[in-house]
Formats: C-alpha cells, sequence, structure tokens
C-alpha cells in the first residue's frame, strides 16, 4: 500500500443476540491523519456471549492493522468499558474465558496501542458490521483498493494487494509466496452426537448422518457459496460421516472429492458406541488414566498423541498436493483441533480447551515460510445458529 499510515484507528465493536446466543463481531481500521477507511470486517463466531464477541471485534481490527499498516501508531476505540479498562490494565482479567483472548490482543497490538472508550452512539461503523454479519448479509474483510473504494474480500481471503486480488479474480494462480488454506468442516450430527456417545473413527460404529445432520452440512456448504471458485478440491475422512458431509460439500461448491485418512476421527476402542457415563461404570480405572492424557489409550483405541502423529502426516500430504489453493478438509473433532493447536504453535494439551460445534467451519492458511495463521475458528453460518447449544458452552 503506497503512503502508508502514520498513525491508524481501530473501531470494533460486538455483540451475542441472547448472550450466549448467536455472535459476530464488527472492526473497522481507519487511516486517522486522513480519516479513510483502511479495511473493515464483519464475521459471525457461532454461540458466544457479547465480551467474547468484543474481544473477537479487537483482535480482528489489531490483525487488519498489523497486515495493512505494520508500522503506524495504534489506537482503539470501542463502546466496551470492560475491554477498553482490561486492555489499559486497569481492570483485572477475572473470568478464564477472556484471558486467551486479552493475551492474542496483547501479542497483536504494537508497543504503545491506546485504548479510549468512546460512547456507543459513537461506534455505529462498527455495530452495523457486526449485525449485517449477524443477517446474513456480509462475511469477512473488505480493503481498500487504489481508488479509494472498498472491494469485497472472502471469509478466507487474504488481504492482498489489488493486482493480487485482481488476478484472483481472473481465477487462482498460485505462485511461490501464496499461501495453502485449509477450511476445515466439522461434520454434521449424527444420532451418537446427540446422545453424546464416543464414536470413532473406522473402527468403531461408524455411524452416518442425521436428517438434522444433512440439514447442518447444507447450510454450511451454502456459506462457502461465494469462494466455491476458488476451492481446488474437498478433502474427507474416509470416515462415514465425513464422507457423507463431504459429499454435500462437494455437491454444493461443485469440487471433486478426495479422501485422506489421516484425517479420520481418534479411534475409541471398545469405548466406541458408549456414552460417557456408561464408559465410566464399565471401564472406570481406564477412563480416569485416560482423561487429561495424551498418551494413554482406550483398549484398542488411540491416543492423543497417535492422533497427532496421524492428522500431521496427513496434513504433509495435503499442502504438498495442493501447495498454494484452498482445500476444504471435512474431519471431525480431534483431528481438527489437533490442526489449529499445530497452527497456533501450542502444545497438544491445547486440544482439551477448545470447543467444535457440528458443521463448523475454521480457517488456517499454510506459508511456504512455514508461517501459519489462524483466519476463522468454530464459525457457524446464521442457518446454522438454531443447531448450536448454548448450555454446551
Amino acid at each position: 500500500m503506497s503512503d502508508a499510515p502514520r498513525t491508524v484507528l481501530i473501531e470494533a465493536d460486538g455483540g451475542s443476540r441472547g448472550n450466549p446466543g448467536p455472535a459476530a463481531y464488527g472492526a473497522v481500521l481507519k487511516d486517522a491523519d486522513a480519516g479513510t477507511v483502511l479495511a473493515e470486517e464483519g464475521t459471525t463466531i457461532g454461540v458466544a456471549s457479547n465480551n467474547v464477541a468484543e474481544y473477537r471485534g479487537l483482535i480482528a481490527g489489531l490483525r487488519l492493522a498489523r497486515e495493512l499498516a505494520p508500522d503506524a501508531a495504534v489506537e482503539v476505540r470501542m463502546d466496551s468499558k470492560l475491554v477498553v479498562e482490561q486492555m489499559s490494565g486497569n481492570w483485572k482479567i477475572k473470568h478464564p474465558s477472556m484471558r486467551p483472548l486479552a493475551a492474542e490482543a496483547t501479542e497483536l497490538a504494537p508497543p504503545g496501542t491506546t485504548y479510549t472508550w468512546i460512547p456507543r452512539e459513537q461506534n455505529g461503523h462498527a455495530d452495523r458490521l457486526a449485525n449485517e454479519a449477524l443477517d446474513g448479509t456480509r462475511s469477512g474483510v473488505s480493503v481498500r483498493d487504489g481508488l479509494g473504494g472498498l472491494e469485497e474480500d472472502s471469509l478466507i481471503e487474504e488481504v492482498e494487494s489489488p493486482a493480487a486480488q485482481e488476478s484472483a479474480q481472473r481465477g487462482w494462480a498460485a505462485d511461490a509466496g501464496a499461501p495453502t488454506t485449509l477450511v476445515l468442516v466439522r461434520h454434521g450430527v449424527t444420532a451418537h452426537t446427540v446422545d453424546k456417545r464416543f464414536s470413532g473413527g473406522l473402527g468403531g460404529s461408524n455411524p452416518g448422518l442425521s436428517d438434522e445432520g444433512r440439514d447442518q452440512v447444507r447450510a454450511a456448504a451454502r456459506w462457502l457459496g461465494p469462494v466455491a471458485e476458488r476451492v481446488s478440491a474437498v478433502v474427507a475422512s474416509p470416515v462415514r460421516r465425513t464422507a457423507e458431509s463431504a459429499a454435500i460439500v462437494a455437491e454444493v461448491l461443485d469440487a471433486a472429492v478426495e479422501e485422506e485418512p489421516g484425517f479420520a476421527e481418534m479411534e475409541f476402542g471398545h469405548w466406541d458406541g458408549l456414552t460417557f457415563a456408561e464408559v465410566a461404570a464399565q471401564h472406570g480405572d481406564e477412563l480416569g488414566e485416560w482423561l487429561g492424557s495424551l498418551d494413554v489409550a482406550p483398549a484398542g483405541g488411540e491416543s492423543f498423541r497417535a492422533v497427532q502423529e496421524r492428522v500431521l502426516g496427513g496434513l504433509e500430504r495435503v499442502l504438498a498436493a495442493h501447495a498454494g489453493r484452498t482445500v476444504v478438509v471435512v474431519s471431525h473433532v480431534t483431528p481438527i483441533k489437533t490442526l489449529v493447536a499445530h497452527a497456533m504453535a501450542a502444545p497438544l494439551e491445547a486440544v482439551f480447551r477448545m470447543e467444535l460445534s457440528p458443521a463448523s467451519v475454521s480457517v488456517v492458511s499454510y506459508y511456504p515460510d512455514g508461517k501459519t495463521s489462524l483466519r476463522l475458528y468454530n464459525a457457524l453460518p446464521p442457518e446454522n445458529a438454531a443447531f448450536a447449544d448454548p448450555t454446551h458452552w
């Protein structure tokens, strides 16, 4: 970007319809001197509280500033007294769910970033973006083009120069610096999901999707429709529920399906098909050793370490086969959380601190230099909000 701004303003907001309920955030990046909008974003985040949505808006704004104005001084303006005071260091962060969000924002914020509270009526732009996302009329980032207008960017596209965006409109052309982007879609619900039964990979009962699960996946696939031309393939775990989900996604996006056994769900051995209570009653000692462990496996099953090795092997194969392209990966809870932990350079223990909804969408980009970027996590399109169970959060 020419004439890089010396100072940028971030206006951010977030909201939840239900608190917790379907949630989204809005973020605006402005040139502080010129008063012009450099970029804006409105994105849903599934089911969350107002405070979580507000923090996610802040994080989105700071990411835009890092990518588009990395050398600029930053001022953040929000109508959330909680976020402003916590990020300013005036209030303690007592709620456990807020601490990792504040830590992420702190890591993204350049030294000297200031936080200013503004009345709600002065934060209308960011509030509008969040509500548009909740209403399904916008999703993702818009970046100012060279003429000063706003050019729409999809929810999984990188922040690019106008020339790169123009090239993308003519059809994807990978180059040496292009990231490989994986759109991670969890399968829809099965009867085992609803009954909260252990449901592993190919070695277990292998249930198929329910009617509700098919509806969930179809809604997620339609949500991804605007980026269909950028999707080079749909890669699926060979397990029945993911194969069925992938077939729906591929039909909506008009893409071919490939199979990757490395992305199959963890094998639960003789626990498969049982509820947690049934496992506790029948295999209590084994369950006690397994809980919170990365190396213990049920009899006939896999440990988290074993799954990690298998999943990362699958990741290497997909990145090699689809370098510089966008791929939809239809998989399961444990493999997707493993991929996210790996992308964030987090210890594998992080999988115990993540939640992942059925038919949710997460996005990770992998760069040739080895860097990774988590673009989206556990997002549900508005059409799927009714499938989320707030009590699960």
